[in-house]
Parts: structure tokens; sequence; C-alpha cells
């Protein structure tokens, strides 16, 4: 279950990397249109965009505190659980509680140097039309392409047990 919380957040955090990055490119090489750009110069930028976005994401949590102080991405107890968390805490077990949520981060900062290689071949995978789509549609357009990639980590002979 910690797995693919973190490659989500994971991918949240790089895709906004990605299109600031994207962003500078194309100040960079003077362009201010999206259809202006032949299919290979809009994937080959994006690709590079969303590689370095990947790196930079995978440098920011990919250590030690990369998720448990940074508070934008933190691990939290799961909200069907904080009912329980606050019980435990009244009793005594606070420490543990604590012990816990730093485990599901240090466990998410573990992963996060794994998921360069998920984000890596899904963006090798990119077609033209789906930099275009990424580009022309929102703030998480970047999503919907690793999700139709199918890089679950059982691909690789990770279990998964959800």
């Amino acid at each position: 279950m910690i797995r693919p919380v973190a490659y989500c957040v994971l991918l949240l955090s790089f895709c906004s990397t990605a299109s600031a990055q994207l962003d500078q490119l194309e100040k960079r090489i003077g362009i201010g249109s999206v259809n202006a750009l032949s299919d290979s110069k809009v994937a080959s930028g994006l690709k590079e965009a969303l590689k370095v976005g990947t790196e930079n994401a995978v440098k920011l949590t990919g250590k030690t505190d990369g998720y448990f102080k940074n508070e934008a991405i933190k691990i939290l107890m799961p909200s069907n659980l904080r009912s329980l968390e606050k019980g435990l805490r009244a009793v005594g077990f606070g420490p543990k509680v604590d012990e816990f949520i730093l485990s599901m981060n240090r466990s998410a900062e573990a992963a996060a140097p794994q998921a360069r290689k998920i984000f890596g071949d899904a963006i090798l995978a990119m077609t033209f039309d789906d930099a275009r789509k990424i580009l022309s549609g929102g703030d998480t357009a970047g999503y919907g392409l690793f999700q139709r990639q199918d890089h679950r980590p059982a691909d690789r002979g990770v279990s998964t047990h959800r």
C-alpha cells in the first residue's frame, strides 16, 4: 500500500516540476505556442522536461526526511485510521503512532529512487499524441500517461498487496 502512495506523490511532485522545466525550455529556444511546434520538438522537449522533473523529484524525496520533513508531501495516518490514532494517543501510545508514521515516510523515501525507472520507461514510451495532450492539458495531464503505461511494480517482480 505504501509504494503506490509513494509513486503517486512522486508523480504529482515531478509533474509540476516538469511543467516549470518545460516553460523554461520553451523560453530558451524562443517558442511561444505549442501549436507552432513540430511533433518531434514537442515530444523531445517534453521528454527532456519530464526527465529533469523526475530526477529533481527523486533527489528531493529519495533521501532521509525527503517525505517526512516536507509538509507538502508528508504521509500522515490514513483518514480511516485517524480516530484509532486519537484513541491510541489518548492511552499513551503516541510514540508508537509517531514511529508508525515515520516508518511510512521512510518507506516512501526508500521507494522514490526505484520509481525513477518506472517513470523513465513511461517517458521513453511517450508518443507525439501523448506529448501534445500533456502540453495542452491541465496541471495533472501527465498523470494519464503513467496510468496508461501500466508500469506497476508487479511488472518487475515486486509484490504489491493492496
